[in-house]
């Protein structure tokens, strides 16, 4: 009887948490490769190789922040990520602010990639895009078919991610390493073409990367979901940000060595412009292919998380309680369809900006919006005690956070602030319909 019932928990529990350790990596490395990768090269071309300064100390700067996203895992094993620490620690008010914060970040930046599927779709068949209409179209018959995806249950959304990741990832490593035999030592000359200082430019290009890096946390949201995951989120965070740090530095700073800097700021596809160069048409519509593939899987990620996300701050009565409800796959099935029907909106209300100005709007107002809880959950530590270690790692982290907001320049940061203030009413709404919100996050 005890050797049954003892199978029988462990059964229910894999049941429960359906996500395990390759799940909850290809989850991090998912969400981190998207379009940054793709379509970052263009957007730093201005500063030349000086920008590859501020991919390492984007680089660095996320390890410390999975470091410390670790140490809050193991400390705090539950839903909701970097809203759940901050609440226990500094509080309603905070908790709410950086869940609004991040809810608006994951959104935003899934409407972004979905046009960045669009672009790459344009490359392989560009009828599917030869009007904005038509373009907009693509981007939201990606974004519905992953909202499909997520709503039949977190299960088949883990599978499905750990596919869409390896069929990205492995060609993406590929690419940078066997690019770099046919690397022009000339493409980095000058070094810093924008004139500007290298310090103003490590700056402006360290949250240009952090685009890229952005998702490093994403394996503490579903936390009550993942099996182990006082031991699985820190293992699957750390390895997933290595993964995906170094394919992506390898693979930018190989299309710098690619292709000259006048061309490479003009194109709306650099990596298939690199890949062009060197191997043929044939290999720039395979770029284009891994593209569409990364971009969609990234879209697959963040819808998951999205949820999560509103899911943890409604079972604590910040959200309305509808995001709270489960449907009979234990999805939260009204906040996966809300964040689509948001990015939706922003989709159409946008699709007449070119890609790249899209693109680098939406890129400046998400990473800020993310940059915020980075920079509260590092203090978050500090305010725990730091526990188990890891206080002076913590440390850094959040100069490191602020150093990377202060580069997102006045409008994006008046944006992010608007939005911000946004939630206020929203907060004081839920503050007298629950008359007293409870005074630990779900999962305490």
């Amino acid at each position: 009887m005890t050797e049954t019932a003892s199978v029988s928990d462990v059964n229910a529990q894999t049941a429960s948490r359906p996500l395990g350790l390759w799940m909850a990596t290809a989850l991090v490395v998912g969400s981190m490769i998207g379009s940054g990768v793709f379509l970052l090269p263009a957007t730093m071309a201005p500063y030349g190789a000086a920008s590859l300064i501020g991919w390492g100390i984007a680089l660095c700067g996320a390890v410390l922040l999975a470091l410390t996203f670790s140490k809050l895992a193991i400390h705090w094993p539950c839903t909701g990520g970097p809203y759940a620490y901050v609440r226990r620690s500094f509080g309603d008010l905070a908790g709410f602010g950086i869940a609004w914060s991040y809810w608006i970040s994951i959104w935003s930046g899934m409407a972004a990639i979905a046009v960045a599927f669009a672009g790459s779709m344009g490359a392989i068949f560009p009828a599917l895009t030869s009007t904005p209409v038509r373009a907009a179209g693509c981007a939201l018959v990606a974004l519905w078919i992953c909202t499909i995806v997520n709503l039949v249950g977190l299960r088949e959304a883990g599978r499905f991610q750990v596919l869409i990741t390896a069929l990205k990832l492995v060609p993406l490593l590929l690419f940078g390493l066997i690019g770099l035999w046919f690397v022009d030592s000339h493409n980095y000359v000058p070094f810093n073409p924008s004139g500007e200082s290298l310090p103003h430019v490590a700056n402006v290009t360290v949250i240009l990367a952090m685009w890229a890096l952005c998702g490093l946390e994403v394996a503490t949201v579903p936390a009550q979901s993942i099996r182990n995951p006082e031991r699985t989120i820190p293992r699957a965070t750390v390895l997933g940000t290595l993964l995906a740090g170094i394919a992506t530095i390898l693979a930018c700073t190989v299309v710098i060595g690619l292709v000259p800097t006048d061309v490479l700021k003009a194109s709306g596809a650099p990596m298939a412009e690199a890949a062009g160069r060197v191997w043929g048409p044939s290999a720039a519509l395979g770029i284009a292919v891994l593209a569409a593939v990364s971009t969609f899987g990234a879209i697959n990620g963040w819808l998951l998380v999205c949820a999560q996300v509103s899911l943890a701050a409604a079972d604590d009565g910040l959200f309305p309680r509808r995001f709270a409800k489960l449907d009979k796959n234990g999805t939260p099935a009204f906040g996966i369809l809300v964040g689509s029907v948001l990015a939706t909106l922003l989709v159409i209300a946008s699709y007449s900006r070119t890609l790249v100005e899209l693109f680098t709007f939406i890129l400046l107002i998400a990473t800020s919006a993310i940059l915020l809880p980075y920079a509260a959950s590092s203090a978050a530590w500090l305010r725990s005690g730091g526990r188990n270690g890891g206080r002076f790692i913590a440390f850094l982290a959040l100069l490191y956070s602020l150093f990377a907001l202060s580069g997102a320049g006045a409008e994006a940061l008046a944006w992010g602030v608007v939005l911000l203030l946004a939630g206020v009413p929203i907060y004081w709404w839920m503050r007298r319909s629950n008359k007293g919100i409870q005074s630990s996050p779900s999962g305490s």
